[in-house]
């Protein structure tokens, strides 16, 4: 990697979601804890309901790219993970109306069970549930775009009051946070309102929900909805926007690494996103990654363990490929050439654009102006992907960018390939074991 690159990189593996992959899936949700120890903890929840990708995009930039200087943020990007991955509102029924009933045989009851756990948590005072609605809440009937059947743009309360020590006034703060969010519209049509479900008075399905479930249970909470109408890095916007809101009134302090605008957050959003396997043997970025990448070198046991910058970002296996997701999105798929791996750890030589000399990890993406070339080594074999030798060795050679099949690169626009490791087997009857891939980027 580039200097830059590697800084960012290991900002990343702070936030790394260390997971493994076998024959058996699974989509756990995530909780990380972000700033101190505290008593005035609040709680954000994205991914209820797995097609509202605004919501649980937003609860993941805040695990990436914020940092509390003061206070204490728990949040939970991905909490129903496998709608997310199926696109759907639920699989299993919307889960957002789970939380008055559930039978221990609901597939989700233990999903269910462990946000409770979450929210009851002496520690947590508030908590934001982060949802897409469809079109734009107005109190009064304008057209079926915008009317109070809808419920884009809103924040959302169950009632105007609690009975809680901190917090109570639900009203008071959630129109605190509609008039931060109204001073920032990309849009005057994105203008935010405050919708009271006023759910004591005999609304039965929001009586299931989880907001409903916390202010029983003594927690101020409030739903935070942006428009399916919008893109999804405007509907992140408004949700940054009201989330920050509710930092300010707990106090909560910290540092935001991406201006607040509509392209700084598309940008935070799709820039710099990268999955590492096995103890970052392999890294792959996955900004401008191709839809199908052939012959990886996975383990024969068909365990993928591997990290990932993004806690929406994971492994699944289906139809004997793997795929690599982020969020809603299918990224690339894996055709896996299953090789035994070689455990140690090593470093390798490369001289870069014809002078400079380089000793990279495994793992390394190592940018090149015009060339590079492998150096010779004694413990591997070492295989270019894309470039052919007649005489078959293929160290001691500068090779430039014009010497690689655009086809063989990684990603769309050709510029970075794979070197790979094999160590040298002395029994003739035995493979080579895969060591470690070394990605080389070209600058253009």
């Amino acid at each position: 990697m580039s200097l830059g690159m590697l800084k960012l990189f290991r900002i990343f593996i702070l936030f790394f979601l260390i997971s493994s992959l076998n024959a058996k899936n699974s989509f756990d949700f995530n909780i990380i804890k972000k700033g101190q120890d505290s008593n005035n903890t609040l709680l954000v929840v994205g991914g209820i309901q797995g097609d509202e990708p605004g919501g649980f995009m937003s609860a993941a930039l805040l695990v990436t790219h914020y940092e509390i200087t003061k206070g204490s943020i728990w949040i939970v990007p991905n909490l129903n993970f496998y709608s997310i991955i199926k696109r759907s509102r639920g699989p299993y029924g919307d889960m957002n109306r789970k939380f008055a009933k559930l039978s221990k045989k609901d597939p989700e009851y233990k999903t269910v069970e462990r946000i409770k756990n979450l929210i009851t948590n002496d520690k947590v005072k508030m908590v934001v549930n982060l949802h897409d609605g469809s079109g734009y809440y107005r109190k009064k009937y304008i057209n079926k775009m915008y009317s109070p059947y809808k419920w884009g743009q809103c924040s959302i309360i169950d009632q105007k009051n609690i009975d809680v020590e901190k917090y109570a006034n639900l009203a008071e703060i959630s129109s605190k946070v509609v008039k931060h969010v109204n001073k920032h519209l990309i849009s005057n049509k994105d203008k935010y309102h405050q919708h009271n479900t006023k759910t004591r008075d005999g609304d039965k399905e929001m009586e299931k929900s989880l907001t409903y479930y916390a202010i029983n249970h003594g927690k101020a909470a409030f739903g935070n909805e942006a428009s399916k109408e919008l893109p999804t890095h405007k509907r992140v916007y408004y949700h940054l926007l009201a989330l920050e809101k509710y930092m300010d009134i707990m106090g909560i302090e910290y540092k935001r690494k991406f201006p607040l605008t509509a392209l700084g957050v598309y940008n935070a959003l799709n820039k710099d996103i990268y999955i590492s396997l096995y103890n970052n043997k392999i890294t792959l970025p996955l900004t401008e990654i191709r839809s199908s990448l052939n012959y990886i070198p996975l383990r024969k046991d068909n365990i993928v363990e591997f990290k990932a910058s993004n806690p929406l970002l994971t492994i699944y296996k289906k139809n004997n490929v793997y795929i690599i997701q982020y969020g809603n999105r299918k990224l690339t798929q894996l055709k896996a050439d299953y090789k035994e791996h070689d455990d140690k750890t090593a470093n390798v030589d490369f001289i870069v654009d014809s002078s400079r000399k380089k000793n990279v990890a495994f793992g390394t993406i190592l940018e090149v102006n015009d060339n590079f070339l492998v150096k010779d080594t004694e413990d591997y074999r070492v295989n270019i992907i894309g470039f052919s030798n007649h005489n078959q060795k293929e160290t001691g050679i500068k090779i430039s960018k014009s010497k690689m099949p655009k086809r063989f690169s990684i990603d769309k626009k050709g510029r970075i390939y794979r070197v790979e490791y094999y160590t040298k087997s002395t029994d003739k009857f035995k493979k080579d074991k895969f060591a470690g891939m070394v990605l080389v980027k070209f600058k253009s």
